[in-house]
């Protein structure tokens, strides 16, 4: 191995390392817990060498939602994958959405609370955010229904399970009643 290359891969497990403190240090104690000063006390590493992988909190949070984002495409394919027809699809989507949301809260805020500085639904949206709506997309395009275009019948379901997992999160519905709507939101707008 050349010595560029092993700088390279020292590189990128000091940004692994960054992103994971970070998700972990979120997780625990919130988004507001997470400095530049505390992460480099955590890793043990200067502040100028955080700077040197990052710009700020801002470049941290997105990396956090592109792993995130990575994460969720992964639940929810192999939640619906383990399915069998279109209604069990998008039942096991939903739950899987919903489960990653409540599991990863620091993660969910900073893939669709916080600036990461991430463009959505854009030409330079970063490929883990494509691909993450890809994976919806995959089990919802196939009943959206006759003269509805897949992807924003996607749009519109992910708007769904989002203001649910938000709404439960804030304690503004009673987390019991979440298998309820999802079947609700799976019989009316999935399979209408």
């Amino acid at each position: 191995m050349s010595v560029q290359e092993r700088k390279e891969r020292e590189r990128a497990g000091r940004e692994r390392l960054i992103v994971a403190t970070a998700r972990e240090l979120a997780e625990q104690q919130g988004w507001d817990a997470v400095t530049t000063r505390r992460l480099a006390e955590r890793i043990e590493y200067s502040q100028p060498v955080l700077y040197s992988h990052f710009r700020g909190k801002r470049e941290i949070i997105g990396a956090v939602a592109l792993e995130g984002a990575s994460e969720m495409a992964a639940a929810v394919r192999a939640a619906a994958s383990s399915a069998d027809g279109p209604r069990a699809r998008v039942t096991a989507l939903a739950r899987a959405y919903l489960d990653f949301a409540e599991r990863n809260p620091a993660v969910y805020d900073a893939m669709f609370q916080l600036d990461g500085g991430l463009a959505f639904a854009k030409e330079e949206t970063p490929e883990p955010l494509k691909d993450a709506f890809a994976a919806l997309l995959e089990s919802l395009g196939e009943v959206a229904g006759d003269g509805v275009h897949p992807g924003l019948f996607t749009e519109t379901f992910w708007a769904a399970l989002h203001g649910l997992a938000t709404l439960t999160r804030a304690r503004r519905l009673p987390p019991e009643d979440t298998e309820r709507r999802v079947e609700l939101l799976v019989d009316r707008l999935a399979m209408a």
